[in-house]
């Protein structure tokens, strides 16, 4: 019978090695698979290339992996973390700065077996011309650029070609799971994780709720079991602002 629970995030995310490509699904502090990220410092892996919405946020997270500098390269939308900054002017960190809507298509084109699509989206920007530091030296001067990339007029409209994303692994948040790899997520934490699963070849997923006997309903699964190679249960993490206000309020009630 399958059955892809396991029992903690250490051991679902065994197989990760140091220098291996991981996308993190979340965006924000919604769906972050804190439990599992903090696995692989668990696990002390280095030289990661974290493929990711943002940089992290607070302390914990993406964030924790900068700090703790096992972060080699970053492919995101917003870098905008001052520890990341710190690390990349500081030319210990590599980044690779996407589009938001392309980051997401190069994920999907990932895990739908296209290879490279055209995209409207950076022509005519430095994105699409080159030049924008990829990397800086010790010295504070960039050490090298991001190339530029091919593009192409279809009908009087110039179009940017991006190729597809296929990491190694993908740490991914959900809401339920079942012993199937099946996965339903809640509101806004859906954003980049099945996307994330989807293009990566092996997805690892850190849920609320699951147990060896509980079996989504078909027409309640947002990402089928195929695409998930383990499952875990770990406890939510709240954003530190709503759990400080909790606590206010039980201290009031109290």
């Amino acid at each position: 019978m399958i059955n892809k629970l396991v029992p903690d995030a250490v051991t679902a995310t065994a197989a990760i090695r140091s220098g291996d490509s991981v996308a993190i699904g979340g965006f924000g502090r919604a769906g972050i698979p804190f439990n599992l990220i903090d696995a692989l410092c668990e696990h002390d892996l280095t030289d990661l290339h974290i493929i990711s919405n943002n940089a992290g946020k607070d302390d914990d997270g993406i964030a924790r992996l900068v700090r703790e500098g096992r972060v080699r390269k970053l492919t995101c939308s917003f870098p905008g973390h001052p520890e990341f900054f710190r690390r990349y002017l500081g030319g210990q960190i590599e980044l690779e700065l996407v589009p938001q809507g392309t980051l997401a298509e190069r994920l999907r084109a990932g895990g739908a077996g296209i290879p490279a699509f055209y995209t409207p989206t950076a022509a005519g920007t430095i994105l699409a011309e080159g030049g924008l530091p990829s990397r800086y030296g010790p010295d504070g001067k960039p050490a090298a650029v991001q190339p530029p990339k091919e593009t192409r007029v279809i009908d009087g409209v110039e179009y940017v070609l991006e190729y597809a994303l296929r990491p190694d692994a993908a740490l991914i948040r959900a809401y339920r799971g079942d012993r199937y790899g099946n996965l339903r997520f809640r509101l806004s934490a859906r954003n980049f994780n099945p996307l994330a699963a989807m293009a990566a070849r092996v997805a690892i997923a850190e849920v609320a709720y699951a147990n060896e006997h509980d079996v989504l309903d078909p027409d309640d699964i947002h990402l089928p079991g195929p695409f998930v190679t383990h499952v875990v249960r770990c406890e939510p993490r709240l954003d530190r602002t709503l759990a400080a206000r909790l606590a206010d309020r039980q201290e009031v009630d109290a």
